[in-house]
């Protein structure tokens, strides 16, 4: 039996969060001279180098693009970044996945720098399904969604944002 998709954003809609959110960063973050974007991959970190070509237009902000590879699957934290941790300590850290279901890729995420001080840490989705088991609040949202569990929210987006889109099914 095919599933229908229903596209809840298009290509123009999706820059347009983007652009929304990264002004709200750079309002979160006006005195800082540096953030740390981290990317969850896959599609998390294609968002974070999208974030950061807007913020590179719109302000003077020094940034560091981190991927985080996350074993989801697991029942504890695994995770492997592509920088080593000086990179990361004592700025502000921006964490971005595309989509937020039951909070736990964003805890996992959260986990990565727990063991590292920092300013502060702020989260960025681009669709948030509001289905949270973990304590996850997310502090720049795109799109906040009511579904039923057995829907399923999928993100298709590539770097360069020509095949944007956003389906329920």
């Amino acid at each position: 039996m095919a599933t229908s998709q229903v596209l809840i954003l298009d290509k123009k809609q999706i820059q347009q969060k983007i652009d929304r959110i990264a002004y709200q960063i750079l309002e979160d973050n006006l005195n800082e001279k540096e953030i740390v974007l981290a990317g969850i991959w896959d599609r998390g970190y294609k968002l974070a180098i999208r974030l950061e070509k807007v913020l590179k237009k719109i302000s003077s902000l020094k940034i560091i693009l981190l991927r985080i590879d996350l074993e989801k699957e697991s029942s504890k934290l695994i995770a492997k970044t592509d920088l080593n941790e000086s990179n990361w300590k004592n700025k502000v850290i921006i964490l971005v996945d595309d989509v937020l279901n039951s909070g736990k890729t964003l805890a996992y995420g959260l986990g990565v720098f727990l063991n590292t001080p920092h300013k502060k840490i702020r989260t960025v989705v681009l669709v948030d399904r509001s289905h949270k088991i973990f304590p996850i609040a997310t502090d720049f949202v795109g799109l906040e969604l009511a579904t039923i569990l057995k829907e399923h929210v999928d993100v298709v987006m590539d770097v360069e944002g020509e095949e944007d889109r956003v389906y329920l099914s």
